[in-house]
């Protein structure tokens, strides 16, 4: 089942997330639904917040360049061990569409993580993955990519901004 994405500036965007604490059929079946969503969308990877779920969980599509994608990983209370080397490249996001902008990050990770049924994994990426699950952390924290932006830039972003926030604030009245 495809979930509504939440749209900047939606206050659940700004919002910690919950550690999650219990593993079962119910967070298997939201791991589906936010990997439909995602792959619907044309996403990398997805928050559990960015669907409304105030959870540490993320989805995120290791073979994104594939044609068959196979699964997507599910990653629960993921937190980072390790960065090494930094790159800066354009990045997106699903919450704020059409709005894109460089930003630096660690081109590599090293992440701990819980998965579905509980047991702890740790897992290295690099380059896009990399970026995909410091992006989905950010989210889990109540950051948005577009804070990491140098302010002279973000300047330029506001008018895409403010529109966003306008069309939000009537889709809210309705």
């Amino acid at each position: 089942m495809l979930r509504p994405i939440v749209l900047y500036p939606d206050p659940r965007l700004k919002m910690k997330s919950k550690t999650v604490t219990q593993f079962g059929t119910e967070l298997k079946a939201l791991a589906v639904e936010m990997t439909e969503t995602m792959r619907e969308a044309n996403g990398v990877g997805l928050a559990a917040v960015q669907i409304g779920e105030l959870i540490r969980m993320m989805v995120m599509d290791v073979n994104y360049d594939k044609e068959d994608r196979g699964e997507a990983l599910a990653m629960c209370n993921p937190e980072i061990v390790n960065e090494e080397g930094t790159e800066t490249i354009e990045e997106g996001c699903l919450s704020i569409p059409d709005v894109r902008e460089d930003v630096e990050r660690s081109f590599k990770v090293k992440v701990k993580y819980q998965d579905l049924d509980g047991k702890s994994q740790v897992s290295e990426y690099e380059g896009l993955l990399a970026r995909c699950v410091l992006h989905e952390i950010d989210h889990m924290e109540g950051r948005l990519f577009i804070q990491k932006v140098p302010a002279v830039k973000r300047l330029f972003l506001k008018k895409q901004l403010d529109e966003l926030k306008k069309s939000y604030q009537e889709t809210v009245r309705l």
